[in-house]
Protein backbone atom coordinates (compact mmCIF):
# COMPACT_ATOMS: atom_id res chain seq x y z
CA UNK A 1 0.00 0.00 0.00
CA UNK A 2 0.96 3.52 -0.63
CA UNK A 3 -0.27 5.36 2.29
CA UNK A 4 2.05 9.01 3.09
CA UNK A 5 3.92 8.59 0.06
CA UNK A 6 3.69 12.14 -1.06
CA UNK A 7 4.65 13.10 -4.85
CA UNK A 8 4.19 12.27 -7.86
CA UNK A 9 6.27 9.55 -9.97
CA UNK A 10 5.19 10.40 -13.73
CA UNK A 11 6.67 6.85 -14.61
CA UNK A 12 10.29 8.02 -14.50
CA UNK A 13 13.41 7.42 -12.40
CA UNK A 14 14.40 9.50 -9.80
CA UNK A 15 16.82 11.28 -11.81
CA UNK A 16 14.61 11.69 -14.66
CA UNK A 17 12.06 13.42 -12.68
CA UNK A 18 14.65 15.47 -10.84
CA UNK A 19 16.24 16.91 -13.61
CA UNK A 20 12.54 17.28 -15.47
CA UNK A 21 11.42 19.36 -12.32
CA UNK A 22 14.77 21.67 -12.32
CA UNK A 23 14.18 22.31 -16.03
CA UNK A 24 10.73 23.45 -15.49
CA UNK A 25 11.45 25.56 -12.84
CA UNK A 26 14.05 27.37 -14.98
CA UNK A 27 11.55 27.78 -17.62
CA UNK A 28 8.80 29.08 -15.20
CA UNK A 29 11.50 31.46 -13.78
CA UNK A 30 12.80 32.76 -17.09
CA UNK A 31 9.34 33.03 -18.73
CA UNK A 32 7.27 33.98 -15.90
CA UNK A 33 4.31 31.27 -17.34
CA UNK A 34 4.62 27.91 -18.98
CA UNK A 35 2.11 25.89 -20.25
CA UNK A 36 2.34 21.72 -19.23
CA UNK A 37 -0.02 19.11 -18.22
CA UNK A 38 -2.32 19.24 -14.83
CA UNK A 39 -0.19 17.22 -13.32
CA UNK A 40 3.27 18.48 -13.80
CA UNK A 41 2.11 22.21 -13.16
CA UNK A 42 0.91 21.10 -9.83
CA UNK A 43 4.14 19.30 -8.74
CA UNK A 44 6.10 21.88 -9.93
CA UNK A 45 4.74 24.47 -7.86
CA UNK A 46 5.60 23.49 -4.53
CA UNK A 47 9.56 23.37 -6.32
CA UNK A 48 8.92 26.78 -7.25
CA UNK A 49 7.74 28.16 -4.24
CA UNK A 50 10.75 27.03 -2.29
CA UNK A 51 12.44 28.53 -4.34
CA UNK A 52 10.53 31.73 -3.81
CA UNK A 53 10.89 31.68 -0.26
CA UNK A 54 14.57 31.16 -0.17
CA UNK A 55 14.77 33.90 -2.29
CA UNK A 56 13.38 36.33 -0.07
CA UNK A 57 15.90 35.51 2.77
CA UNK A 58 19.07 37.00 0.51
CA UNK A 59 21.84 35.24 1.83
CA UNK A 60 24.72 33.51 0.49
CA UNK A 61 23.56 30.46 1.98
CA UNK A 62 19.82 30.86 0.60
CA UNK A 63 21.35 31.38 -3.06
CA UNK A 64 23.70 28.51 -2.62
CA UNK A 65 20.07 26.34 -2.02
CA UNK A 66 19.15 28.12 -4.72
CA UNK A 67 21.88 27.11 -7.18
CA UNK A 68 21.67 23.69 -6.29
CA UNK A 69 18.19 23.66 -8.47
CA UNK A 70 18.69 26.26 -10.83
CA UNK A 71 22.22 25.77 -11.28
CA UNK A 72 22.55 28.76 -13.56
CA UNK A 73 24.43 32.36 -11.44
CA UNK A 74 22.57 34.21 -13.96
CA UNK A 75 18.77 32.94 -13.16
CA UNK A 76 19.85 32.73 -9.23
CA UNK A 77 20.62 36.56 -9.73
CA UNK A 78 17.30 37.68 -11.58
CA UNK A 79 15.45 35.20 -8.82
CA UNK A 80 16.99 37.13 -6.00
CA UNK A 81 17.30 40.86 -7.44
CA UNK A 82 13.78 40.64 -9.94
CA UNK A 83 11.26 37.91 -8.59
CA UNK A 84 11.56 37.77 -5.03
CA UNK A 85 11.48 41.32 -4.57
CA UNK A 86 8.08 41.44 -5.59
CA UNK A 87 6.58 38.80 -2.76
CA UNK A 88 8.17 40.63 -0.16
CA UNK A 89 4.82 41.51 1.50
CA UNK A 90 3.21 38.07 0.75
CA UNK A 91 3.38 35.35 2.82
CA UNK A 92 3.22 32.52 0.17
CA UNK A 93 0.97 31.67 -3.15
CA UNK A 94 3.60 32.84 -5.33
CA UNK A 95 2.25 30.44 -8.18
CA UNK A 96 -0.86 30.22 -9.57
CA UNK A 97 -2.14 27.13 -11.45
CA UNK A 98 -4.75 27.75 -14.03
CA UNK A 99 -6.40 24.56 -15.45
CA UNK A 100 -6.92 24.50 -19.84
CA UNK A 101 -10.12 24.07 -21.44
CA UNK A 102 -9.40 21.44 -23.62
CA UNK A 103 -6.85 18.62 -23.48
CA UNK A 104 -3.35 18.24 -25.25
CA UNK A 105 -4.18 16.70 -28.55
CA UNK A 106 -2.08 13.69 -28.54
CA UNK A 107 -3.14 11.89 -25.46
CA UNK A 108 -5.32 13.99 -24.23
CA UNK A 109 -3.78 14.65 -21.09
CA UNK A 110 -5.15 17.76 -19.18
CA UNK A 111 -3.61 21.23 -19.23
CA UNK A 112 -2.42 23.85 -17.43
CA UNK A 113 -0.77 27.30 -17.18
CA UNK A 114 1.19 27.92 -13.99
CA UNK A 115 2.69 31.29 -13.59
CA UNK A 116 3.90 33.79 -10.65
CA UNK A 117 1.16 35.18 -9.34
CA UNK A 118 2.83 38.62 -9.48
CA UNK A 119 4.32 40.07 -12.85
CA UNK A 120 6.95 42.75 -13.51
CA UNK A 121 5.82 45.90 -14.00
CA UNK A 122 5.08 47.06 -16.93
CA UNK A 123 7.01 50.14 -18.69
CA UNK A 124 5.62 53.41 -18.39
CA UNK A 125 3.28 54.22 -21.25
CA UNK A 126 1.81 57.65 -22.62
CA UNK A 127 -1.66 58.14 -21.13
CA UNK A 128 -4.43 57.64 -23.25
CA UNK A 129 -6.33 60.50 -22.86
CA UNK A 130 -4.18 62.82 -25.47
CA UNK A 131 -5.65 64.06 -28.27
CA UNK A 132 -5.93 61.62 -31.33
CA UNK A 133 -3.23 62.22 -33.94
CA UNK A 134 -4.88 63.80 -37.11
CA UNK A 135 -5.22 60.87 -40.27
CA UNK A 136 -2.63 61.72 -43.30
CA UNK A 137 -5.84 62.67 -45.33
CA UNK A 138 -6.44 66.01 -42.62
CA UNK A 139 -3.07 67.21 -43.12
CA UNK A 140 -2.11 69.16 -46.31
CA UNK A 141 1.13 68.04 -48.26
CA UNK A 142 4.00 70.29 -47.91
CA UNK A 143 4.91 72.13 -50.85
CA UNK A 144 7.96 71.54 -52.62
CA UNK A 145 10.16 74.01 -52.29
CA UNK A 146 10.93 75.81 -56.01
CA UNK A 147 14.03 74.70 -57.39
CA UNK A 148 17.00 77.21 -57.10
CA UNK A 149 18.62 78.38 -60.76
CA UNK A 150 21.60 79.47 -59.90
CA UNK A 151 22.13 83.49 -60.95
CA UNK A 152 25.44 83.96 -62.75
CA UNK A 153 26.51 87.54 -63.67
CA UNK A 154 27.25 87.86 -67.33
Amino acid sequence: MRHKKTGRKFGRTTPHRKSMLRNMARSLLIHERIRTTEAKAKELRGVVEHLVTLARTDSVHARRLAYKVLENHQLVARLFNDIAPRFTNQPGGYTRVVKLGLPRAGDCAPMAIIELTQFAAAPATAPKTAAPAPSPADTPAPEAPAPETPTQPE
